[in-house]
């Protein structure tokens, strides 16, 4: 998800692939050719998922419950945890834990791992969705707090992959999804930070699935990159130290919504979709789509044709 929003979605629909493109479509999803997906099995799976109190961790809760998983639900907001957890076990007959869970924490993360895995020892799905956003152009925040951010959207990715690897590696079928961002394949002004750290991840996710591929591992990988979803995250993000104009997070927080197309729901019925199909990268929204593909046209020159396209929110 993102704090910048691609606002001309009319301009996707010139978009075309050609049939002779590396890659065939299967309903708007690149896959390659002649790959034979095994459709991964949800029914009597077990999925672990932070940052699972609200936005898309809440949806992909209630998404894969409703394909027959239980669920091990990590956030800090524990209040959200158990009021997800209750509408979970009164609509499905599936298994909701929760736990408090600071992911920038190794022993928390360690003990959320342990914990979730005792709970529901057919646990085979990670999901490391928990992430924060940062407000203000790079001289506008101090290195404390990108050491924040960082902690959280890449280190909680590093370290939820680490304490949950070797049961998953046990597991006959088991998947890992890393939540990135578009902001993981361009890096707009104004989010040096959050692009830091998605950009880790993405690279972090593609150079494990690539040495579990090598070794032939029951274990897959998937990295997500959202487009503008309608969550919290801006409404939650801290204001950089320095910033040369105030900022409401309030109305940042409204802005954001309006201008975000897609729904948590839809985002995550996409992820489980991607899952099911063992795709390597998930991208989800239009917007997403179109901004990968005006990147692939113009890896090093994309940015000056999106830039009037781009609005600077509030910073």
């Amino acid at each position: 998800m993102f704090t910048h929003v691609f606002t001309s979605q009319r301009h996707i629909d010139y978009i075309a692939v050609t049939p002779t493109a590396i890659c065939r479509r299967v309903d708007g999803v690149a896959t390659s050719q002649g790959e034979n997906v095994q459709k991964f099995q949800f029914e009597g799976s077990a999925a672990a998922i932070t940052g699972a109190a609200s936005g898309i961790g809440r949806a992909l809760a209630f998404e894969l419950a409703a394909r027959g998983c239980d669920v091990a639900l990590a956030d800090l907001d524990e209040a959200g945890l158990e009021s997800a957890a209750k509408e979970i076990s009164a609509t499905y007959p599936r298994r909701a834990t929760t736990r408090r869970v600071d992911v920038s924490d190794p022993t928390q993360i360690q003990d959320f791992a342990l914990s979730a895995v005792a709970d529901f020892p057919s646990l085979n799905i990670l999901i490391n969705n928990a992430g924060v956003a940062l407000l203000g152009q790079f001289d506008e925040f101090d290195q404390a707090q990108m050491a924040w951010l960082m902690d959280i959207n890449f280190w909680g990715v590093v370290r939820g992959t680490r304490a949950f690897m070797p049961h998953l590696q046990s597991r006959p079928q088991a998947h890992i999804v890393n939540i990135s961002s578009i902001f993981g394949i361009i890096a707009p002004p104004g989010q040096s930070a959050y692009c830091a750290s998605k950009f880790a991840v993405r690279g972090f996710s593609e150079a494990l699935r690539h040495e579990l591929a090598m070794s032939n591992s029951t274990l897959r990988l998937s990295v997500v990159h959202p487009g503008g979803v309608k969550t919290n995250i801006a409404r939650k993000a801290r204001a950089g130290a320095h910033l040369r104009e105030s900022v409401s997070s309030t109305e940042l927080g409204d802005r954001f919504e309006q201008l975000a197309r897609t729904t948590p729901a839809a985002a995550a019925q996409r992820i489980v979709r991607g899952i099911e199909r063992n795709e390597p990268r998930i991208l989800i929204g239009r917007d997403a789509q179109f901004l990968d593909i005006i990147q692939r046209f113009r890896p090093a020159g994309y940015w000056a044709l999106l830039a009037r396209a781009f609005k600077r929110m509030s910073v």
